[in-house]
């Protein structure tokens, strides 16, 4: 039998030949003669970018990537995200805007577009701002309260007065994104009374998940194939976008002819002192999409954390409770200001939450400039990529003795129980980064904690709060996988941002029980 290749069939021969020995080359470089051969890292990271964010568990430089670096210690963490780095944002974010024109403060890879841009958004973060804003966070933080304490239906009534089993992933995604849709866009999401309105968490989560998946892999977006390969969250991503779009535009008609002194009011005011301008329509919304989605997701996941590790560690939540119970005798003295700022367990409990369930867990990748950059006696050239992962940073027992223990003491100097010092406190201050730091840290860090210590301390000071009965989730086991087997470890997914699920929570009025 004789076959006959036509001049269309030799071609398509050819070039499988030619492609298949161009990523045999390939390959052998990347294992080789790489600048990054030498660092440790799993095999397929070595010549794929497709392996996920490798942690740095087998030492503190770990190569995750053809041309990507995990550096996990405080000096790494400064060296690449300070103020004088020489890296920029890499390639990953360019995915973030669905239009060209709508780079953000988040997403911007140019430092002197996002310097423009971080200037224009300080106004609208100042301390005045802030405390101006304050009353629309307290409004909801007063619902969210008060849908806690749901009792249970008169056929399932428990003795003691004890709510229904509430999910405190749940109602933290309602609480927060219902403060940013508010201070956003002029009106809350009301997620918290009317569940009608809640799809919006799931269009939000699925936006995170594609930026996570295209970031990781740019060329996908490049060339049109998240459309096909990932075309129900593209479709969900793009249904969030159009959402937000058409609420931007609905607070920009109103414009400034309102009482209303929320973001929106403040970014059409601000100009740039530098250059005199303020933001494009397509900046406000770019800006805007940024706010719902980095003030929302990310506080709702510490809050939600501060939830289960104080209902796991009923020895806290008492320290805790004898703090604010002390400190304020009405709910509504709980507001931000000197005496809020005197809680230091508060503050303790939210940061330690943070540490061991980072709402951002894995890393920021930024690429090195001409010049390159030298990190802990490495010499990284131009091009490659470096980050230091959070969770693996939170969890250095070096900075963190005893690392995956919820030990809010650890960041007060004078818990002399626990020997804290101020040397050690500055070691951990060194290492945490929540927020992420220097100039591309997180601008609404200041908002996110009015948000977390109001609504944590007001809840602390109405009820008694216990882990519900026969509820699990949100615990590690050991069905799971390695590493999600520690029961008391709030267990996050990376989607970017995290997602979550539990604790499942019951609530008590407080001076109502037996």
């Amino acid at each position: 039998m004789h076959f006959i290749l036509n001049a269309t069939s030799w071609t398509l021969v050819s070039a499988t030949l030619v492609s298949l020995v161009y990523l045999a080359i390939l390959t052998i470089y990347r294992l080789t003669i790489h600048p990054l051969a030498k660092y440790p890292g799993p095999f397929l990271a070595k010549i794929t970018d497709w392996y996920s964010v490798y942690h740095a568990w087998k030492g503190p430089v770990v190569r995750y990537g053809p041309d990507s670096l995990s550096i996990n210690s405080n000096t790494a963490l400064k060296t690449i995200y300070g103020h004088k780095s020489n890296v920029k944002k890499s390639q990953f974010y360019s995915v973030f805007p669905p239009t060209k024109d709508t780079f953000n403060t988040h997403s911007s890879i140019d430092k002197a577009s996002h310097a423009r841009k971080r200037r224009v958004l300080s106004y609208a973060f100042s301390d005045g701002a802030i405390k101006t804003m304050e009353r629309y966070i307290l409004a909801n933080v007063r619902t969210f309260c008060n849908n806690l304490g749901q009792p249970k239906a008169s056929a399932e009534k428990s003795a003691g007065g004890w709510s229904v089993a509430q999910n405190m992933a749940d109602w933290c995604n309602y609480l927060t994104f219902d403060v940013m849709g508010d201070l956003c866009f002029g009106k809350a999401f009301e997620m918290l009374e009317n569940a009608s309105n809640r799809h919006v968490i799931d269009l939000i989560g699925n936006a995170a998940h594609t930026h996570l998946i295209t970031g990781t892999y740019p060329i996908i977006k490049t060339i049109g194939l998240s459309k096909i390969l990932f075309r129900k969250i593209y479709a969900q991503r793009m249904k969030y976008m159009a959402y937000s779009r058409a609420q931007a535009a609905e607070r920009t008609k109103i414009g400034l002819e309102t009482d209303r002194k929320d973001f929106f009011y403040y970014l059409l005011n601000a100009r740039d002192a530098e250059t005199g301008q303020g933001f494009t329509t397509p900046e406000l919304w770019g800006e805007s999409n940024l706010l719902i989605i980095a003030g929302s997701d990310t506080t709702s996941t510490a809050l939600a954390a501060a939830f289960f590790y104080l209902v796991h560690n009923p020895s806290k939540l008492e320290v805790l409770t004898k703090e604010i119970m002390s400190t304020f005798s009405d709910v509504e003295d709980i507001h931000s200001g000197p005496t809020l700022n005197s809680c230091q367990y508060l503050r303790a409990v939210i940061d330690e939450s943070m540490r061991l369930s980072p709402p951002v867990g894995g890393i920021l990748p930024r690429e090195v400039l001409p010049g390159g950059i030298d990190i802990d006696g490495l010499h990284i050239p131009a091009g490659y990529i470096v980050g230091t992962p959070h969770y693996a940073i939170h969890h250095h027992p070096t900075y963190y003795p005893s690392p995956f223990t919820f030990l809010p003491e650890r960041w007060i100097a004078s818990s002399s129980a626990q020997h804290i010092t101020h040397e050690s406190l500055a070691l951990a201050q060194s290492a945490f980064c929540p927020f992420s730091i220097g100039p591309r840290g997180c601008i609404g860090k200041a908002v996110a904690y009015v948000e977390l210590m109001t609504s944590l301390a007001r809840v602390v000071f109405l009820y008694e709060m216990r882990v519900a009965e026969g509820y699990t989730v949100g615990e590690g086991g050991e069905h799971l996988e390695v590493g999600r087997r520690r029961r008391e470890e709030y267990q996050l997914r990376d989607s970017f941002t995290s997602m979550k699920d539990g604790p499942y929570v019951e609530f008590r009025v407080r001076g109502t029980g037996e």
